[in-house]
C-alpha cells in the first residue's frame, strides 16, 4: 500500500522530511478496524512529532492522525461496525498514523463519520472536536446541556482548529464566548462561528474586556501559549473559576497565588491519553464523535475545513506541514484521495 514516511527528523524544506513509501497493507487485531483512508487532515501533532530531531528511525514512521475513510475488515470482538461503513477518528499516538492507504484503528475510538459531509470535509473534525469537547465537558465541571448558562468563556486562539470547535460548543452550551484574533480574517472566522465578543491577543486582555463591560471571566481556554497568557489568566478569571491547557508550557508555572487563593480549578487535555493508556473508558471517545456527528447532521456544529490538498502524498503533506507551522492557518488543512 502507499504511504507516506519519515525516518529521520527534518526541517520540513527537506524534501527527505517526508517522502513517498509502499508498506504491506495490515490485518486487524481483535477490536481493530481496517479502514480504507479516503483523507485525512494535519494537526500540530503532526508538525510536533516531525519537527527536526538527531534520532533516526530504523524503520519508516507513519504520522496523521484525523482520517475518514471506508472499514475494509473488523477484528473478531468488534461490534457496531461492518465492512462498507463510512467512518472517522482521531486515532492513536503510539500507533502507525492515517498518512497510508490502510490503517488500523480501535473501533472504540471510532465513529460513524457525519452522512452530510465528505471524507474529507469530516476528516478535519475528529481530534479538534475530542479535544474540545473532552476539555469542556469532561476535564473541566460543565454540562453540555446548559452548562454554561450565565457564564462568560475566553477562548484564546479562536481560530485554531480546537478554537473553531470550541466556540461552537460553548455557544450550545450556553456559553457568552469572547475570542481572541488578530487578523482581519481571523477575526471573521471566529464571528462566524459564533463568538459573541472577538479581541486581539497582541493586545492587553484585561483592558479590551473592560471595554465590553466584562470585569472577569468565569472560563478561559488557552490553545496558543500557556506561559505568555499565565499571568495574565489568573488575574482575569473568576474566583472558583476555570482554565484548560493543551499546550506543554515551554518553563515552570506558578500555580500559587492568585491561582490558589482564588480556587482555579486548573484542567489539562491531552486527547490521546486515554488510547495511550488504554483506559476503561476509551469508547468515550467513539460515543463523543457519534455525538458530534448528529450535531453537524442536525446543522447545529460545522464543519472546520477551509482548504484541501489531492492527492496524498509527500508533497502536498509537506505543504500542508509548511503552512501550518507558518502560524497563519485558519480551521484546518485537509488531504484528499490517493
Amino acid at each position: 500500500m502507499k504511504a507516506v514516511a519519515l525516518t529521520r527528523y527534518l526541517p520540513i524544506d527537506d524534501p527527505q522530511s517526508l517522502v513517498d513509501i509502499e508498506l504491506p497493507k495490515p490485518q486487524p487485531g481483535a477490536h481493530d478496524l481496517l479502514v480504507r483512508v479516503e483523507a485525512v487532515s494535519v494537526n500540530p501533532v503532526d508538525t510536533k512529532l516531525r519537527a527536526p530531531k538527531p534520532q533516526i528511525e530504523a524503520q519508516p514512521r507513519v504520522l496523521g492522525f484525523d482520517a475518514a475513510g471506508v472499514v475494509e475488515a473488523v477484528g473478531a470482538d468488534v461490534s457496531g461496525f461492518r465492512p462498507g461503513d463510512a467512518v472517522y477518528y482521531a486515532g492513536d499516538v503510539t500507533r502507525p498514523g492515517s498518512n497510508a492507504q490502510f490503517q488500523l484503528v480501535d473501533a472504540r475510538l471510532a465513529a460513524h463519520k457525519p452522512v452530510s459531509l465528505d471524507f474529507a470535509a469530516a476528516s478535519a473534525l475528529p481530534l479538534t472536536a475530542l479535544t474540545a469537547w473532552e476539555l469542556l465537558f469532561q476535564r473541566m465541571p460543565y454540562a453540555f446541556e446548559g452548562g454554561g448558562a450565565g457564564k462568560t468563556l475566553l477562548v484564546i486562539g479562536g481560530a485554531g482548529g480546537v478554537g473553531s470547535i470550541a466556540i461552537q460548543l460553548a455557544k450550545l452550551a450556553g456559553f457568552s464566548v469572547v475570542a481572541t484574533a488578530s487578523r482581519a480574517e481571523t477575526i471573521a472566522w471566529c464571528r462566524s462561528l459564533g463568538a459573541d465578543h472577538v479581541i486581539s491577543h497582541r493586545e492587553s486582555l484585561a483592558l479590551q474586556l473592560q471595554e465590553l463591560g466584562v470585569a472577569s471571566v468565569d472560563a478561559a481556554l488557552n490553545l496558543a501559549d500557556t506561559d505568555h497568557y499565565w499571568k495574565e489568566l489568573g488575574e482575569l478569571l473568576a474566583p472558583q473559576g476555570h482554565v484548560g491547557l493543551i499546550v506543554e508550557p515551554k518553563g515552570e508555572l506558578r500555580i500559587g497565588d492568585p491561582y490558589k487563593m482564588k480556587c482555579i480549578g486548573i484542567h489539562w487535555e491531552f486527547m490521546f491519553a486515554r488510547p495511550r493508556f488504554r483506559t476503561a473508558d476509551m469508547a468515550e471517545q467513539g460515543r463523543i464523535l457519534a455525538r458530534v456527528a448528529e450535531l453537524v447532521d442536525a446543522g447545529k456544529l460545522r464543519g472546520t475545513q477551509t482548504a484541501t490538498l489531492s492527492p496524498i502524498n509527500a508533497a502536498n503533506l509537506r505543504e500542508a506541514h509548511r503552512r501550518l507551522e507558518s502560524g497563519a492557518s485558519i480551521g484546518k488543512l485537509t488531504l484528499s484521495g490517493w
